[in-house]
């Protein structure tokens, strides 16, 4: 398939569209923003409908998500240290770890997901990574 001529692989869009959205929600500490940002173009560039385009919506969704989940300026992350009664910096800190690693794990499924398109296949292969990443991290850290 085609995009303005080129020779470029849709199923890269899933995983285009999760790392822009990662990036503009941390940059804006906004992920209703990057929805209202991303989810049109996205949209406009797979027709609205189908599997992939699903998939895309998806992307940005959770990529935005994650972006925001994470950006030290978000008004959630600010008033959920604020509500925890810690230091900011430290909450920030300490939200790294968890969110990065399912960000990783989604990383690789948008890009599986997108050539795939199919819906068992997907979710069957990200469950797979997810246990997988769980017992590396276990694996890890019990030699610590």
């Amino acid at each position: 398939t085609a995009i303005y001529g080129s020779n470029f692989p849709l199923g890269l869009l899933p995983f285009i569209f999760f790392v822009l959205a990662c990036a503009i929600a941390f940059a804006t500490g906004t992920s209703w923003g990057t929805f209202g940002v991303l989810v049109p173009i996205a949209v406009t560039i797979l027709g609205g409908s189908g599997t992939l385009a699903l998939l895309t919506v998806s992307a940005t969704l959770g990529g935005a998500v994650f972006g925001d989940h994470i950006s030290p300026i978000s008004d959630t992350t600010i008033l959920a240290s604020a509500g925890a009664q810690c230091n900011h910096v430290n909450h920030v800190n300490t939200q790294l770890p968890y969110a990065i690693t399912v960000a990783a794990v989604s990383f690789v499924s948008y890009i599986i997901a997108g050539f795939v398109q199919n819906v068992y296949i997907s979710l069957a292969v990200a469950a797979v990574l997810t246990v997988a990443t769980l017992f590396v991290i276990k694996k890890v850290t019990a030699k610590k």
